[in-house]
């Protein structure tokens, strides 16, 4: 995303922020180590566990804000085939996350014969590699390899789903209608996002699914075509209305998370201060490697887990440090898989050579583990 508008310091940092955030939720709930440290800090380790995960409504915000900039920043597509851009989508997400779940693999199947407990990914069979390999895990029914990856795929879908919309709307065969393009997009992305809201979001069964998300992603096009528009307050009405009814119809807390997101980031970007705000350089850095990190931390804190509660079984201290040194791991490992790899710009040969390489760890994880 190379727009000067969406892409700030300020951006950078929220992504930051949630992407620690995510991290210690995960440190929280999948243990042992925090079940050992809870004893130290039983309200901190209550809220990680139970609200940490809020933090994935902000990334949905987000992203929606910065499809919006790529895309449409007018409102009208410019793209110029939808599945090039599609297709361009898929593998940028996709060949980290091979390489981040090759690694996940390798370290189950590590830690699986010592470690009994159920944040341990089951072995994998070859239908479950490949529905992970393909974004499909969700769909199909086939366990996760890692934790978070029902995101990626989640994102993918509603990134194809906006670009379809978008480019739906530019092949419209009225030539009154194409003049009215902009109009037309923008008011598609607040059906959808209200359709989200109020209907789709509060069907559990569908969250595997882009309807089930497109409120808080849509909520974050409108806020960045709102931060573009000439005065933000019918715009920041009409989030509000979105938001408002869906709450006083169903309260979740997720959709006032991505709501007060939404609105706070049309006001923040709106304000030339804040734009120009240098930021918090640690923080910076973190939200430029936050989707690596947010990838490979699940094998880390996995290894460290494994380790520390093994040596030191009923040590709270220590498996509080050790909760620590997972968090400063999983970022020395997202910084060394954004530097390899997700900085790089893939083709389609290295996309395939990672999947099939996903596909060919874990078979190969089988057959060594029966053979032993």
């Amino acid at each position: 995303m190379s727009s000067s508008t969406s892409r700030t310091p300020l951006i950078d940092m929220i992504k930051g922020m949630a992407c620690a955030t995510i991290v210690w939720h995960h440190l929280a709930f999948y243990g042992p180590m925090s079940d050992i440290a809870h004893p130290l800090a039983p309200a901190l380790m209550a809220w990680l566990y139970d609200y940490g995960r809020m933090a994935v409504q902000v990334f949905l915000v987000l992203g929606g804000y910065l499809a919006a900039a790529s895309l449409a920043p007018q409102g009208v597509a410019r793209f110029e085939h939808a599945g090039t851009a599609i297709a361009k989508r898929f593998v940028r997400l996709v060949v980290p996350y091979a390489v981040a779940l090759v690694l996940a693999v390798l370290v189950s199947a590590l830690v699986r014969p010592w470690m009994d407990h159920h944040s341990v990914p089951d072995q994998p069979t070859f239908s479950q590699l490949l529905a992970n390999a393909l974004l499909l895990q969700d769909i199909v029914g086939a366990g996760a390899l890692s934790a978070g990856v029902w995101y990626v795929a989640i994102d993918f879908q509603l990134f194809a789903l906006t670009v379809l919309m978008l480019a739906g709307v530019r092949a419209l065969p009225m030539r009154q209608l194409r003049r009215q393009a902009a109009a037309v997009s923008q008011g598609l992305v607040l059906l959808m996002a209200g359709a989200s809201l109020w209907l789709f979001n509060r069907m559990a069964g569908l969250d595997m699914w882009a309807l089930y998300f497109f409120g808080a992603y849509g909520l974050g096009m409108l806020a960045y075509w709102a931060t573009r528009a000439p005065q933000a307050q019918g715009w920041m009405t009409m989030m509000a209305l979105l938001a408002g009814v869906a709450l006083a119809v169903d309260f979740r807390a997720r959709i006032a998370v991505a709501a007060v997101t939404a609105l706070c980031l049309v006001v923040a970007m709106r304000s030339d201060r804040v734009r120009s705000f240098s930021g918090v350089s640690p923080l910076i850095k973190l939200g430029q490697m936050s989707y690596s990190v947010f990838l490979v931390h699940f094998a880390v804190c996995l290894l460290v887990n494994a380790v520390v509660s093994h040596l030191w079984p009923t040590s709270p201290v220590l498996n509080a440090l050790g909760m620590l040194l997972a968090f400063a791991l999983s970022l020395v490992a997202g910084r060394l898989l954004y530097l390899r790899v997700e900085r790089h710009v893939p083709s389609w040969s290295t996309a395939l050579r990672w999947q099939l390489g996903l596909v060919g760890a874990g078979m190969l994880v089988v057959i060594t583990s029966n053979w032993a």
